[in-house]
């Protein structure tokens, strides 16, 4: 049995090695090939090419890009021709991974398609799901309210739960070592997180910058931690000198990935408050129990073609499945340094905003799957049904 699968970002290289894990779990002679990154390879995949590649957010930011992008989508299709898999699972990035889905399914029509991480057709763009059933047989979906949108367009969908929930969350232990380790000791943390793409921290950096400096001139006693990621790492180091004080940069660089991955956790747990761009990290600072404030923009062309097709008034994830706006947020003409600034300093200091925001992230963990079996071999099982019905 084998499975081809094509992630393009580290948010789909830990939802692919999770499933690949499941899949391990449900026969361990199944085989892999693919697109992926250092998680999904660590579990056996053999990346076609760089997963790095396709990590490109923005419409007017892929438009340079689009040759190349075309490339590698003929590449990948005709390698999963000749590959003849037993299932083809794409893993968000749906700009891409469709457009795989689509010219594998136009070749060889008898390939099962599996995609992960259900399109947002809830939040912008309903039209995808009827265009996505095309090509696709069967859908992941993250969120428990997202499989009648799908079964509506024709395609069979499970929800599998949020990986968020299974992932291991820093100790008491672990955030004193943590504290210890970088000097810390009991100074508030701030995290900031700019984004995992070179272009949204270059776009995002020096607002965060800003706000940070009156809420570090209201709380001068508070440390800002920055954990980043490998191929944003350069950059954000290079940045955040411009910040007040000198910032703590987690670079697994330096670190290697295991060591900053507990450090990671450690400050989320440790942090008193967080902003960070928009995102699946709203859901690791609920995980974390940390309260938070969202900020985001984007190329102004892009901003204004998504603002044209919102169907909802929030993209905070927390908000969205709990149902309220907890989290505040400052998206495209509204992010603002003095308002970003305003909204962490009172989730530095007001404790009813702080308790409400995180009711709010406990609720948002409960829907999500929190305490039932771990998403990713609940995925392993959904996948397995598509290629053969018959097993347990």
């Amino acid at each position: 049995m084998n499975v081809y699968l094509i992630a393009g970002e580290p948010s789909g290289d830990r939802l692919g090695a999770a499933l690949m894990a499941g899949l391990k779990t449900l026969n361990p002679d199944i085989g892999f090939a693919g697109v992926g990154g250092p998680l999904m390879q660590a579990e056996g995949l053999d990346s076609l090419f760089p997963m790095e590649e396709l990590s490109v957010m923005g419409l007017a930011e892929v438009l340079p890009k689009l040759r190349r992008l075309f490339k590698r989508r003929d590449e990948a299709a005709n390698h999963i021709v000749l590959a003849k898999p037993d299932a083809l699972v794409t893993i968000d990035s749906p700009d891409f991974c469709l457009r795989v889905a689509a010219k594998v399914n136009s070749m060889a029509s008898d390939i099962a398609t599996v995609h992960y991480v259900a399109p947002t057709v809830w939040a912008w763009r309903p039209e995808r799901a009827a265009k996505m059933a095309k090509s696709i047989d069967h859908v992941l979906a993250l969120f428990p309210f997202e499989p009648p949108y799908m079964e509506a367009a024709g395609m069979t969908c499970d929800f599998v739960g949020h990986p968020v929930v299974a992932e291991p969350v820093a100790s008491a232990a672990e955030v004193a070592e943590f504290r210890r380790s970088y000097g810390l000791d009991d100074a508030p943390v701030i995290l900031a997180l700019p984004g995992s793409r070179v272009g949204e921290v270059t776009r995002l950096a020096d607002r965060f910058g800003d706000a940070l400096s009156e809420v570090i001139a209201q709380h001068p006693s508070a440390r800002i931690v920055v954990p980043t990621v490998g191929p944003v790492a350069g950059k954000v180091h290079e940045l955040v000198k411009r910040w007040p004080g000198v910032p703590l940069v987690l670079d697994p660089r330096d670190l290697g990935p295991e060591q900053y991955a507990v450090a990671k956790r450690a400050a989320f747990k440790a942090a008193h408050v967080a902003l960070a761009a928009s995102g699946t990290v709203s859901l690791e600072l609920a995980a974390a129990e940390t309260p938070m404030v969202i900020a985001y923009d984007m190329n102004w062309m892009s901003r204004r073609i998504i603002a044209s097709k919102m169907l909802i008034d929030t993209v905070t994830l927390v908000n969205i499945v709990s149902g309220t706006h907890a989290v505040p947020e400052f998206l495209g003409d509204a992010c603002k340094a003095p308002d970003i600034a305003r909204a962490l300093n009172t989730l530095m200091g007001d404790e009813a905003a702080r308790a409400a925001q995180l009711a709010a992230c406990a609720d948002t963990m409960a829907q999500l799957g929190k305490g039932a079996e771990a998403p990713g071999l609940r995925a392993a099982r959904s996948v397995y049904e598509v290629i053969k019905p018959a097993a347990p």
